[in-house]
């Protein structure tokens, strides 16, 4: 086996085999070369090529979304490095242990107007957990062994993207028979999952209250035990709200929380009020339930998570820094279920707002509405479903969706980019078929994502393609202007078509009503390699739909 003659590449490429990381996504560059042949020599490691930086952080960070441990990515020196970027604050927000390698020039070259040269130290310095910028030269050995050590451990224990930035001088392809060194591997510290502080009073006040709201943001299936979920569902004064991406079915649970809430008024609004939120897991994508819970504060909000609290409502009173496991196992054998209406009251709400759900589905017209019911009705079993984001994740909002199905969206930053390449590496590390629903613009926004030799035979994207940035109509203002066909709606007349030609993809299409149901079917069931599927929607009566859809349940 051959080694990079880099004392650097040898020490950081140990480190990561040492730590268990050993998924590493490579760019090609020729500054990135000692870690390129030290990676990629190594029968250990599974390396992936992949040309294009922003794509090769987001596939990396659906790797490490799905594995639940690190996956690297590396990079030559330069604006390669900062492609990055959107992953890596998606990565920070989303809680995704993200390793950024950048090989970079010796730091007497930056800034003279040598080629290929940025200022790559500390760059991401406002989304990362640790930036480790090491120091070439045998003298700095135990310094970059400590810094390297503490950026992987960082990202082990804490769940979040961290930085390495390594110069290396020329030449960079010279190689060795032998393992130079033998860095020291410093164990990551294990997570503490002991709640260590006095739920007394907590418990004394949750037993007197008669209203309580738990909210679910974004959480890992299968993250909260079945015990916890039952008790919750069976008590009278509880709530619960979950999302698409909460993952999180119980009895009594309400997962479609803008169905529920937005034909309220003033007055609903107050009997919604809670005494005390609990909330877990990560973003919430709801913005009417932020709106109704910063306008109706709870008298208490806390918020469980080992790491963070985010302060959404502006009332956040207690963080409990433990998993939720830990704090349901320690909190809710204390409580007891107190009498009230609270739950029943709301149930009965919702189950009117599903009856009118199901006549509205009767009625409605060809759309993006009836296109997204009926593919969530026929969306096979035991699944993952990845989501991109704007109109698809907010869709996917107001239907039931199978139980049988791991759901994922990149709502960290909620943006578009890197949706189908997250999708692509989320699909590679799952062992469950995957499936991604995308919007027009962010699949051709993302479109270099299937520049990749990795993606499996049963992944399958969904494209809704109403010719433009649909969701914006159903924002306020005049919608008839050259200016808002130009910069908010984006027309557009591009298809998938040549693109899944050029790929390797199955391509299909629908256009219409008519055989969307059998035609749905007939692409789920097709496995035999990757397959894409189009379909057409009308550009201008969406907004009224999906609108009109919020009166009719009053």
């Amino acid at each position: 086996m051959k080694f990079s003659n880099k004392i650097l590449a040898q020490t950081l490429v140990q480190l990561c085999l040492d730590k268990g990381i050993d998924h590493i996504v490579i760019s090609p560059g020729s500054r990135n070369a000692p870690l390129t042949i030290d990676f990629g020599e190594h029968p250990d490691f599974k390396c992936f090529s992949i040309v294009d930086e922003r794509c090769a952080a987001f596939f990396a960070m659906g790797m490490a979304q799905q594995l639940k441990k690190p996956v690297a990515v590396v990079c030559t020196s330069g604006s390669a490095l900062l492609n990055y970027y959107p992953a890596v604050a998606e990565a920070f927000y989303s809680d995704i242990p993200l390793v950024v390698i950048s090989a970079d020039r010796p730091l007497n070259y930056i800034d003279i107007g040598d080629g290929q040269t940025i200022r790559q130290q500390n760059v991401f310095e406002n989304h990362i957990l640790y930036a480790a910028n090491c120091i070439e030269g045998e003298d700095f050995q135990i310094k970059n062994e400590t810094e390297l050590n503490v950026a992987l451990n960082t990202a082990i224990e804490l769940n979040g993207p961290v930085h390495i930035n390594i110069p290396f001088s020329e030449p960079l392809y010279q190689t060795t028979e032998t393992q130079l060194v033998w860095p020291q591997n410093v164990a990551p510290r294990k997570a503490d999952e002991e709640l260590v502080e006095d739920l007394a009073p907590f418990i004394k006040l949750w037993n007197s209250c008669k209203r309580k709201l738990v909210l679910v943001g974004v959480l890992a299936p299968n993250s909260i035990q079945q015990r916890f979920i039952d008790q919750l569902s069976k008590d009278e004064s509880v709530l619960v709200l979950t999302e698409t991406t909460s993952n999180l079915h119980g009895e009594n649970f309400i997962s479609a929380i803008d169905q529920l809430i937005s034909p309220l008024n003033e007055e609903d609004f107050k009997k919604l009020q809670p005494d005390i939120l609990l909330t877990l897991g990560g973003m919430v994508v709801s913005k009417r339930i932020k709106a109704f819970l910063r306008n109706f504060p709870p008298k208490e909000h806390w918020h469980v998570d080992a790491k963070t609290a985010n302060d959404t409502y502006f009332v956040l009173k207690h963080h409990f820094k433990t998993q939720a496991n830990t704090f349901f196992a320690e909190f809710l054998p204390k409580t007891i279920a107190v009498k009230s209406d609270y739950q029943d009251y709301w149930l009965a709400i919702n189950h009117k707002r599903l009856q009118l759900h199901q006549a509205y589905e009767s009625e409605i017209p060809y759309s993006d509405f009836m296109v997204f019911s009926e593919v969530f009705k026929r969306l096979p079993k035991n699944i993952q479903l990845q989501l991109s984001n704007s109109a698809t994740i907010r869709y996917a909002q107001l239907f039931d969706i199978s139980t049988c199905a791991e759901v994922f969206c990149n709502r960290g930053t909620s943006g578009i980019d890197g949706s189908t390449s997250t999708a692509i590496g989320a699909a590679y590390a799952s062992k469950l078929p995957t499936i991604f629903i995308t919007g027009d613009i962010s699949f051709f926004y993302d479109s270099n994502a299937l520049w990749n030799n990795h993606i499996p035979k049963n992944f399958k994207i969904i494209v809704v393609n109403n010719g433009g940035g649909g969701i914006f109509r159903i924002l306020p203002g005049e919608k008839d202007t050259t200016l808002f066909d130009t910069y908010f709606e984006t027309k557009h007349h591009l298809t998938a078509k040549q693109l899944s030609e050029m790929y390797g993809f199955k391509y299909q299409t629908i256009d219409g009503e008519v055989g969307l149901s059998e035609k749905l079917e007939d692409f789920f069931s097709n496995e035999d390699r990757p397959s894409l599927l189009e379909i057409f929607t009308p550009s201008t009566v969406n907004d009224k739909v999906l609108l009109d859809y919020f009166k009719f349940i009053l």
